[in-house]
């Protein structure tokens, strides 16, 4: 069944962020909340934001984050360990959405266990455009789609190389804000090669009316800019900017330089 897909306001806010980001393709840069603490956290996504990011994917700590890569795991961990709770991390995203429209990812665990519609309120009152949930599948999705479009949160599905063309369009139906397109099978982190990026991208544009980011495996400037080139409308960078952080005795300053870099590489 298709749900009706009138935009939610967090999704309308996303879809002119698309719109006016002025770049071949929007820039949407991944923070952990709470790493390395809350404070240097919000620094990272203020650089992201000075640096002309046009979204920001804001991860929530989790203990068993399946989807996350041994960077984005280790941050998540250390989140964890300095005693960042979900309330800090949309304390992060309210601040930050004041300048950009913030998408929280969130596995499924930290949603069912608050409910999705308290879970959804919570993100629309701290101001929160979208939410990314990657273990939730399609079939077990439509409590937490219509808790999101009741608050006007924009719930982003994703898809993978391996999704067949029955579920691409099922998953494309019910998309809000934009369709995550993961470009390589397996979880985040940084790849040397992006094989068959364009037509998987031709794939996920013809299943949705929203736009169309690609995800997981983007880790230099040149690979955002092949990325753009073969269709996508938005590009998000996450492990490369989390080891960068992890990396810097100053955090927000070495992200700033490197998110400058993919900001003009997508210019």
């Amino acid at each position: 069944m298709r749900i009706p897909a009138a935009p939610p306001a967090g999704g309308e806010r996303i879809a002119a962020a698309f719109a006016r980001s002025g770049k071949r393709a929007a820039f949407m840069p991944y923070l952990m909340g709470g790493f390395p603490d809350l404070a240097a956290s919000r620094g990272i996504g203020e650089a992201y934001v000075a640096a002309g990011a046009d979204v920001v994917e804001l991860g929530v700590p989790f203990s068993d984050p399946l989807a996350d890569g041994p960077v984005i795991q280790a941050a998540g961990a250390a989140a964890l360990r300095a005693g960042a709770t979900t309330e800090d991390v949309l304390r992060v995203g309210g601040a930050l959405a004041t300048s950009v429209p913030v998408v929280v990812m969130a596995y499924a665990n930290l949603v069912l266990a608050r409910g999705p519609d308290d879970f959804a309120r919570d993100l629309a009152a701290a101001g929160i455009s979208g939410l990314i949930v990657p273990d939730l599948p399609v079939e077990e999705a439509t409590a937490a789609l219509e808790a999101c479009d009741a608050a006007g949160v924009a719930l982003v599905p994703l898809v993978a190389p391996t999704t067949t063309d029955e579920r691409l369009a099922a998953i494309g139906a019910r998309a809000r804000g934009f369709l995550y397109t993961v470009s390589v099978v397996g979880t985040t982190g940084e790849r040397r090669d992006l094989d068959g990026l364009s037509a998987l991208l031709s794939r996920a544009r013809d299943s949705a009316d929203v736009p169309v980011a690609v995800g997981f495996g983007i880790s230099t400037p040149a690979q955002a800019s092949d990325a753009a080139a073969a269709g996508a409308d938005g590009v998000i960078v996450g492990s490369r900017l989390v080891r960068a952080a992890a990396e810097a005795q100053d955090p927000p300053a070495a992200v700033a330089v490197l998110a400058t870099e993919f900001t003009e590489a997508l210019r």
